[in-house]
């Protein structure tokens, strides 16, 4: 299969995944709530059960106006089980009020100004001889390649994520459900 249709074959595969699986739908699921696309990415995630512990930290670091302004963001969502993943006492210790700044630093590095969509991913990727780089907005960047069908970001350290739901369409731009929490450069 050539490369260009292999993006838009993956592409088709992510917009399903994202919608699990069903009908193209308005509103799709995730952690359990629809996700409407005329609420702002902060309305949306305070309403994912697996979403909790992102939404705990944005409010920490103060961003919630920020993540509810005009956009377009591309958020990169970890999930709760992420969080928990990372060594004892990581969140709780970022979570302090004199850690505000690293944990704005590790949250915004989760963030790509404008509305990155999944097809736009894919073709990047492909355009780009299989790997595709971007800065976040914390200054860092992220490095994006297929694994078969999946999406793999790898971030600063080395650590690699995988897109498990894509293209959650916000009004103020999109949010691609990951596994892993990405960490900057220190």
């Amino acid at each position: 299969m050539n490369l260009s249709l292999r993006a838009l074959s993956v592409a088709a595969m992510l917009t399903v995944a994202s919608i699990g699986g069903a009908m193209a739908q308005d509103n799709p699921m995730v952690g359990g709530a629809a996700m409407p696309a005329t609420n702002n990415i902060i309305e949306n995630a305070v309403n994912s059960a697996d979403h909790t512990t992102l939404v705990a930290a944005v409010q920490a670091a103060g961003l919630v106006e920020t993540l509810s302004g005009e956009g377009p963001f591309t958020v990169f969502a970890p999930v709760n089980a992420a969080f928990d993943a990372l060594p004892a006492g990581t969140v709780e210790t970022l979570l302090m009020p004199e850690n505000k700044d690293q944990l704005a630093g590790v949250l915004t590095y989760h963030v790509i100004a404008g509305d990155i969509k999944a097809a736009d991913l894919v073709k990047a990727i492909t355009d780009n001889g299989g790997t595709y780089t971007a800065a976040t907005v914390q200054g860092g960047e992220l490095s994006f390649a297929l694994e078969g069908d999946a999406v793999k970001i790898t971030d600063a350290a080395g650590g690699v994520a995988t897109v498990t739901i894509a293209d959650v369409d916000q009004s103020n731009g999109v949010i691609h459900v990951i596994d892993k929490v990405l960490l900057p450069a220190s």
